[in-house]
């Protein structure tokens, strides 16, 4: 049986043949469905870039709440939608144990170590008999709603199948954070400081005005933002700005201030249906390159397909940190935000701009085909 893998460990993706036989009839290991996106994977080799043990789970009203996952690690490959019609999300793909070869690189030719695909990644046996390529496909969409639009299946719709609830003051889940590599010392202490405060000056006894003026002299202090929760300044329900700047993939721009975009949303901070997060404030202010414009995705509570009513822009190498939410900290999913345009400036690449990967020219590209094909 493998040990579990940790941040920064090389493992192979098996072959298809493989991970097949690892499967039950509806393509899934413990209700954690292996996806087509995947397949594209197999035989390649990667480090692994979280430990997966925990993940958020947005089919629950919010706040939105942490689920126990087993046996499961994230690489640095994201779903591209080409299984699921195009869905934009570019979810951070969950992997399984059973799918990857643990890769030693104690040797100068590497040597891979073998590992039990009989049971499941809680160590427990599963029934699993196998299934087809055509059996993964199907799954994709099982069922149509009675609207008669598809209902689709995927490792986010799973969730809640596929994971066990977890509370945030289980301990156990810091350990892993730390131990297996995902989070910093330093990281988790700053996010357990932050969780006591913010509920403090929530509990109800007064403090709370106080204690956001001190925190909002005292943060830059140590270069974090000013308080992340903070109302926008428009009337609940009041009509919204909006801008066209026209982003496309690879341009460049620059996130307004957390006091521009606060102009722009309600006091339940949203713009036009668009929830401004606590999360997206440690970007404002930073440059960052436009990777592609979403104009539908699949809605994980539902499992059918959003049609966006105005493209919304996802910018490269942002994603959601789990800093400020005291139910889902430090989960490892990171989910790519959501920015309207109205929150970023066009600017003019820097200078040490460097090219373009191959990999994420290619999904600029894809991202560009996506949004001429509407």
């Amino acid at each position: 049986m493998m040990n579990k893998l940790s941040v920064g460990d090389w493992v192979e993706v098996r072959s298809k043949e493989e991970i097949l036989r690892t499967l039950d009839s509806k393509g899934e290991i413990d209700g954690m469905p292996f996806m087509p996106e995947m397949f594209q994977y197999c035989g390649k080799r990667f480090q692994v870039y979280k430990r997966a043990h925990k993940t958020c789970d947005y089919r629950t009203p919010y706040p939105y709440r942490t689920r126990w996952l087993d046996g499961s690690v994230h690489l640095q490959t994201r779903c591209d939608g080409g299984g699921h019609d195009g869905c934009q999300a570019g979810c951070l793909i969950i992997w399984k144990e059973a799918w990857l070869k643990p890769v030693s690189q104690g040797t100068k030719n590497a040597v891979l170590t073998q590992i039990d695909t009989s049971s499941s990644g809680n160590g427990h046996s599963s029934s699993r008999t196998g299934c087809s390529e055509a059996d993964v496909w199907a799954n994709v969409k099982p069922t149509n709603s009675e609207d008669g639009r598809p209902i689709y299946v995927c490792q986010a719709t799973q969730t809640p199948v596929a994971t066990k609830y977890l509370h945030w003051w289980d301990i156990r889940q810091y350990f892993q954070d730390y131990f297996s590599g995902n989070v910093g010392l330093r990281r988790m202490f700053r996010g357990l400081i932050y969780v006591a405060y913010h509920d403090l000056s929530q509990s109800g006894i007064g403090l709370g005005p106080s204690m956001r003026w001190l925190y909002n002299k005292l943060s830059p202090l140590w270069g974090g933002p000013k308080w992340p929760r903070t109302p926008g300044h428009l009337p609940e329900g009041s009509p919204t700005p909006a801008l066209s700047l026209n982003l496309q993939p690879g341009e460049w721009v620059r996130v307004k201030s957390h006091e521009e975009i606060l102009k722009t949303v309600t006091s339940d901070n949203r713009n036009r249906g668009m929830y401004w997060d606590a999360e997206l404030v440690p970007y404002c202010g930073g440059t960052y390159q436009v990777l592609k414009r979403v104009y539908k995705l699949i809605d994980e509570k539902t499992g059918k397909m959003l049609d966006m009513k105005t493209a919304c822009i996802v910018l490269d190498s942002v994603v959601c940190q789990a800093r400020y939410s005291e139910y889902r900290m430090l989960c490892p999913k990171e989910m790519y935000p959501y920015w309207r345009e109205i929150w970023l400036e066009r600017v003019a690449a820097p200078k040490d701009a460097p090219p373009l990967t191959k990999c994420k020219a290619e999904e600029m590209e894809s991202a560009v085909t996506s949004g001429s094909a509407r």
